[in-house]
């Protein structure tokens, strides 16, 4: 399915890798202008030239979504450059495999502070300008947002919080035309994975022990999760809005 973004304004966070940057190449693809947020100014340059051969109209800025000065700098940066915005994708992220007992503090108040606490404070930011553009945010959960996973307490905490925001925000923002929806991918094929896989004592049976609890016998590719991403930002999903869509090879189905 083609989907014409042109003359929109797409701003992702943690754009600079994995789901974000593939859906910043379709998203460019599809004609729009990007604006790749992320923490890391030199990540962010790599970004940005892997996408030089799909389009011209892409910038990365740097920022922290845990911060809310950074939420509000990077939209204003982007409203200033671009003139508005349209669809907010809240991608930035990160994944903690510890017991109850083993997870401290402070790894707890980082996963929920990028992962919930930036969605949030990113969105508020956006919001205005998205009430203007009755445009849409597509935040990136997980299936750790639906079912529980051993050893993830925090994560799933974070995710599942995601998950009731994405559906609460909705409602909120339904009246004023904006759409906001919500991607649940397993296991994605991106240098987050490559990272957890290699901190096992037997990389190699880990991944194919991974591989085989998917139904659809492998784990996902980070396009095929951009290219839900695209869907529900597009005009093909304008009766969409309070979803969370399992992108999951049928892991959560069951």
């Amino acid at each position: 399915m083609k989907h014409d973004f042109s003359e929109k304004v797409v701003l992702i966070s943690g754009g600079t890798s994995g789901i974000g940057l593939a859906a910043a190449r379709q998203f460019v693809e599809a004609g729009a202008s990007v604006v790749l947020l992320g923490r890391n100014s030199q990540r962010g340059s790599t970004a940005l030239d892997s996408l030089s051969g799909v389009g011209q109209k892409s910038v990365f800025i740097a920022g922290d979504v845990s911060k809310i000065l950074d939420c509000g700098r990077v939209v204003a940066e982007t409203v200033a450059r671009f003139g508005r915005l349209d669809v907010l994708v809240n991608s930035a992220g990160e994944y903690l495999e510890k017991s109850l007992l083993d997870t401290s503090e402070t790894e707890f108040d980082r996963i929920m502070s990028i992962n919930m606490k930036g969605a949030f404070l990113l969105t508020q930011a956006a919001t205005p300008h998205l009430k203007q553009s009755r445009g849409s945010v597509v935040n990136v959960s997980s299936d750790a947002g639906v079912n529980g996973n051993v050893f993830c307490t925090a994560y799933c905490a974070s995710k599942g919080a995601l998950n009731l925001f994405t559906k609460a925000l909705s409602l909120e923002l339904a009246p004023h035309g904006v759409r906001v929806n919500c991607v649940c991918p397993g296991d994605v094929a991106t240098p987050l994975l490559d990272r957890q896989i290699a901190a096992e004592p037997d990389p190699e049976r880990y991944r194919s022990e991974m591989t085989g609890m998917y139904p659809l016998g492998r784990i996902a590719t980070a396009d095929e999760v951009a290219a839900v991403i695209v869907f529900l930002a597009s005009d093909a999903a304008a009766f969409v809005t309070g979803a969370a869509w399992s992108v999951d090879g049928g892991l959560t189905a069951g």
